[in-house]
């Protein structure tokens, strides 16, 4: 399978579209204007404007760093709580292991949407809070995945030899686990990327998510479910934006996953 380049260049392109678009596009994502509500896209107002004529190129910007902030955020900390969990349970085996598994399937008992919903509802939405519930609510998957290789890798022979000899658990896991860990690990850090901004997504447009004046592409989607018959951009534009983001992760992931396969069965 061949690099995928079009999906990392689209990724490239959405990350500096976000983070250092308004410092070329010096339009305010905040400013009203009364004589521009609802207009359709223009060379004025590229993306169109809203309900309140705020111009919805600068919104869609402002909106994508706080939907990127969480999504990569809490991909880095749910894959790193998987990996801990996971390896833990993989290499130490017994009553570790035990209780993992009893965790993880605690966890996966309830749905993970309606687990969101039931943390968002006793607590405040802002960015970190969103990046907590769902890193909380994100882990399960890596942790079982990482713990089924970290068995396997944990049955070789020299890891065998390694623990007999005395070396520390820390060291063994540290250089002779990870190198081994990481293909699965970004997998499913590029999907956990992918799962946090529909996630952020999904609870901004039911209204519980990112509550203004902050802005999020689910916040905005939210914002243009009422006029989307008269309004199509409003829905379009960001809903363009998450739907890049997401295809070109999942062709990432497809790819890396891939390049594993490979290893395996030369192994």
């Amino acid at each position: 399978m061949k690099i995928p380049f079009v999906s990392i260049a689209v990724l490239i392109f959405i990350f500096f579209f976000s983070f250092f678009g308004l410092n070329f596009y010096e339009v305010s994502p905040f400013e009203l204007d009364k004589n521009s509500i609802l207009l359709s896209p223009s060379l004025e107002h590229l993306f169109g404007t809203d309900r309140l004529g705020r111009d919805l190129l600068a919104r869609v910007m402002q909106g994508g760093k706080v939907s990127l902030t969480i999504g990569v955020t809490s991909a880095v900390i749910s894959s790193l709580l998987g990996l801990i969990i996971g390896v833990s349970g993989g290499f130490f085996k017994a009553r570790a292991d035990k209780l993992i598994v009893v965790i993880i399937d605690l966890f996966l008992t309830f749905p993970t949407f309606f687990l969101l919903l039931a943390l968002v509802s006793y607590m405040s939405a802002s960015i970190w809070v969103l990046v907590f519930i769902i890193s909380v609510t994100g882990w399960m998957a890596t942790a079982r995945l990482i713990r089924s290789e970290s068995f396997a890798i944990s049955n070789k022979p020299y890891i065998k030899v390694l623990k007999a000899s005395g070396v520390s658990s820390l060291k063994i896991m540290l250089k002779y686990f990870t190198p081994l860990l990481a293909p699965i690990f970004f997998i499913s850090f590029t999907f956990g990327v992918g799962g946090a901004i529909l996630a952020e997504s999904g609870l901004s447009f039911l209204g519980i998510g990112i509550m203004p004046p902050q802005i999020s592409w689910g916040s905005i989607l939210s914002e243009g479910k009422g006029v989307v018959d008269i309004a199509w951009w409003l829905s379009f534009f960001p809903g363009l934006m998450i739907f890049a983001v997401i295809y070109a992760l999942v062709n990432i992931s497809d790819f890396l996953q891939s390049k594993t396969n490979q290893r395996d069965s030369l192994a």
